[in-house]
């Protein structure tokens, strides 16, 4: 890639370390977008011994491309994200994409593509992957900074996309039960 282009292509992915989300870290910060992002993918890389039939790179790239859009948009809580919103931050990025120069711009639209369609056990994985590290997020942050709805949020998100592996399945209930953990752990000093 022409050095100009690296350099333009970097300075708008560095929007993604200012992006803050709706969830935050254990010590009480918002988390950036580029955080989660980092954090799916190293998760990916953790778990290629769980799928070997899997093409774990390509997981790998799936996990760190997901949010790009919100370097466009900011992030919106997923149980606020409407399908306008989704169509506008497709666009915005889909824009950007196709500005990358060749072979970039081919295979990233390709990786977008193989994630929206979900069929492949690449794109499945991935998704359950960035469901469960906001999940897990949630959990290490302090319930404080919960909304409301995400007492029951955090019982049941994701768990669709972990039904296609017992693995993933296994996982899910492990973070569920963390959760559930949370939440009484809380109560008790409540009542105390």
């Amino acid at each position: 890639m022409d050095i100009n282009k690296l350099l333009n292509t970097m300075n708008t992915i560095e929007k993604l370390k200012n992006t803050t989300r709706h969830s935050y870290t254990s010590d009480g910060r918002y988390e950036s977008v580029a955080e989660h992002t980092f954090r799916t993918a190293l998760m990916a890389y953790f778990m290629k011994d769980e799928f070997p039939e899997t093409d774990i790179d390509k997981v790998i790239k799936m996990c760190l491309i997901h949010d790009m859009g919100e370097a466009f948009t900011g992030d919106i809580p997923a149980f606020e994200k409407t399908t306008a919103d989704e169509e506008t931050e497709k666009v915005l990025l889909y824009d950007w994409v196709n500005h990358l120069p060749v072979p970039y711009n081919a295979e990233l639209l390709g990786l977008y593509k193989e994630m929206e369609e979900r069929q492949t056990l690449e794109a499945k994985l991935f998704k359950a992957l960035d469901g469960l590290e906001a999940v897990i997020q949630h959990n290490e942050a302090d319930l404080s900074t919960w909304s409301d709805n995400e007492y029951e949020v955090n019982l049941t998100y994701a768990e669709d996309r972990c039904e296609f592996s017992s693995y993933l399945r296994n996982l899910r209930s492990a973070i569920k039960k963390e959760t559930i953990e949370k939440i009484n752990g809380e109560k008790r000093k409540e009542y105390s």
